[in-house]
């Protein structure tokens, strides 16, 4: 099985070496050229901080087997005994420091040793869970490039890449998985890093703040006061303040007086009304004597 996996990986490499060829001979006689304009790009991204803010853009989709974590590698996390022992040789592997002190190193070691018991627990082979560990690790890749949100692009990458290594079609593609082994695995992905997509972001990206300002046309931007103007104008406002807040008060004594007043009258008027009800049973009480 791994001399037939290795085998479309032998036959890529051969091509590949003419096309590395041929690009070595361009660059030698392009060099002048490319220099300049890759340093005048560099410049330009250095100047304009908006301009990392963009994700660069995602690889093309192929085969990762053996990508990050190659047949040594994935003998040694075979022959730990328990989990303890298979974090620190991952740990080793991935070039973690110290996952003790550090957030975003035990982040990624709980990550991916999470997925290789998920992978022993679906029973794949050391060819299937070396790809599932660098679908993982390209997956956070692009996720961790950018601040803004790309879980689409992010989701896209990781479907594509996924069914490269589902169909035979080297060298593009492997039968590496079956169809209820690629099932199970994008479920796993899906319910484990996509449902905290944000959360990796936020933990390994930096925070963007926005800072909005608008200049309408046709109008002059606010004067600033100068720093000696300042004393004088808070001392104007505070003068202000105390008169409206005197004018406020001697206002609301008015109106209490005349509210006062108000209530005298209608109550004598009350009286006045009242007092022939109160004298006509004593005038009739006389007449009939």
């Amino acid at each position: 099985m791994q001399s037939e996996l290795e085998q479309p990986s032998e036959l890529r490499r051969e091509p590949e070496k003419d096309f590395c060829s041929v690009d070595e001979s361009s660059t030698r006689m392009g060099t002048g050229v490319r220099t300049e304009s890759e340093t005048a790009a560099s410049v330009e991204a250095d100047e304009d901080p908006v301009a990392n803010l963009f994700p660069p853009p995602l690889p093309q989709p192929g085969i990762c087997m053996w990508k990050y974590l190659d047949i040594h590698s994935m003998h040694r996390l075979e022959k730990t005994a328990n989990i303890e022992e298979m974090r620190e040789v991952l740990a080793e592997l991935l070039g973690l420091g110290f996952p003790e002190l550090s957030l975003r190193d035990a982040i990624i070691l709980d990550l991916f040793s999470h997925a290789l018991l998920f992978c022993r627990q679906q029973n794949f082979s050391l060819e299937q869970t070396s790809v599932a560990c660098a679908l993982l690790q390209d997956l956070h890749k692009a996720c961790v490039a950018t601040p803004l949100g790309n879980v689409e692009e992010c989701y896209r990458y990781f479907t594509s890449v996924l069914f490269c290594h589902g169909v035979r079609r080297p060298p593009f593609s492997i039968n590496l998985f079956k169809e209820e082994q690629l099932l199970a695995l994008a479920d796993y992905v899906v319910n484990t890093y996509f449902r905290h997509f944000k959360l990796y972001k936020y933990v390994f990206t930096p925070q963007v703040r926005l800072d909005l300002s608008l200049t309408y046309m046709g109008i002059q931007p606010p004067k600033l006061w100068p720093k000696d103007e300042i004393g004088h104008v808070s001392i104007l406002q505070a003068y202000i303040k105390t008169q409206l807040n005197k004018e406020l008060g001697q206002l609301q004594q008015l109106v209490e007086e005349q509210l006062k007043a108000s209530e005298e009258r209608l109550s004598s008027k009350l009286t006045t009304l009242e007092e022939p009800f109160h004298l006509s049973p004593g005038k009739g009480k006389n007449k009939t004597k």
